[in-house]
């Protein structure tokens, strides 16, 4: 059975599960953890991709992110393929680390945030690395410790969540405290790592039932939220694709979208692959990585080999080629009509 694609859009909350293939541990001491916060760090930062919740386990991970400038596709590639590089280096070990692709759930974002917020950051406990609740905020590993501001850094969002408790900080984290505390009084909480709307409607038991009644509501292991938040991200994925699969029957590929750009701008094909910052070349360049990525959906990757640029230079383009395409009264002019 083909794997679903992954569900993404700028803004777009998502709870990501990273775990090592066969279960085995992706973090052997202190120095892999830090080196993967390391990368995290310099990551996020880069990507501008917002943080709210996270933890290292030994063998998996757990992420809460919003889409910034990048998607998060891109963002887990180059996080995941540099640690896993380094950890095989440095254990002299071969092969894959990660257990097939990691699972990327797109969450709606009232009310999933804190509910996962608090599902992530007790994962230490539930896995009894962590026996006493009170110890938790010194865990060093997880997001926790950092919104108890008893472990400092720059790249997770502390305030996004804090604000949500209280509006002063000493009130809000003792509030974000109890309510994660309550969490342990709550089952596990399988609910929260996809199957659409299972939360909302009661649980998988209260799910059967309206079932067994012949009322079906919309699911999709991909996202987790309400029926009607599942149906408008499925409809909205669906029109994407629906634009992209018309494109290509239209005969619309990389290389002849490379021509009409070119031809657009009256910029020849070697200045448009030269990197050359001509005025004109680079305003052309960044509206084809702006089509190539958003219309053709093909990756940021699969457009800098072309382009002889890097992924992070086109990933970047792709922001600022709407606005250009407004600017140059471009909108319109560069695909085909359905």
């Amino acid at each position: 059975m083909p794997r679903s694609s992954r569900i993404d859009a700028p803004g777009a909350l998502h709870h990501i599960i990273i775990r090592g293939i066969e279960r085995r541990k992706i973090f052997r001491d202190d120095s892999d953890k830090k080196n993967f916060l390391e990368r995290l760090k310099k990551v996020l930062t880069n990507t501008k991709t917002p943080c709210y919740a996270w933890v290292l386990m030994d063998n998996h991970i757990h992420l809460l992110l919003r889409t910034g400038t990048v998607p998060i596709a891109t963002v887990m590639r180059r996080l995941l393929t540099g640690y896993a590089q380094q950890f095989n280096r440095r254990h002299r070990r071969h092969g894959h680390l990660f257990q097939n692709r990691y699972k990327s759930i797109l969450c709606e974002e009232d009310p999933y945030l804190l509910e996962l917020v608090r599902y992530i950051h007790l994962n230490p406990i539930r896995a009894r690395m962590i026996k006493d609740f009170s110890k938790l905020k010194s865990y060093k590993y997880s997001g926790h410790a950092v919104l108890m501001g008893k472990v400092k850094n720059d790249w997770q969002d502390t305030d996004c969540v804090l604000s949500l408790f209280a509006p002063t900080l000493r009130k809000a984290r003792r509030a974000y405290e109890e309510f994660v505390a309550e969490g342990l009084k709550q089952k596990k909480g399988a609910d929260l790592t996809g199957g659409g709307l299972v939360r909302s409607a009661g649980g998988w038991a209260a799910l059967a039932a309206l079932r067994r009644k012949g009322l079906r509501m919309k699911a999709d292991e991909r996202i987790l939220g309400s029926s009607d938040f599942v149906e408008r991200v499925l409809k909205k994925a669906e029109e994407e694709l629906s634009e992209r699969t018309r494109l290509q029957q239209q005969g619309l590929t990389l290389d002849s979208l490379m021509k009409k750009v070119a031809a657009e701008y009256d910029v020849s094909l070697k200045g448009l692959k030269s990197g050359t910052k001509e005025r004109t070349a680079a305003r052309a360049r960044t509206v084809l990585c702006c089509l190539a990525v958003r219309k053709l959906r093909l990756s940021c990757a699969e457009v800098a080999r072309v382009l002889g640029l890097s992924p992070s230079t086109v990933s970047k383009a792709v922001l600022r080629g709407e606005k250009i395409m407004r600017e140059d009264d471009m909108v319109g002019k560069m695909l085909p009509e359905p």
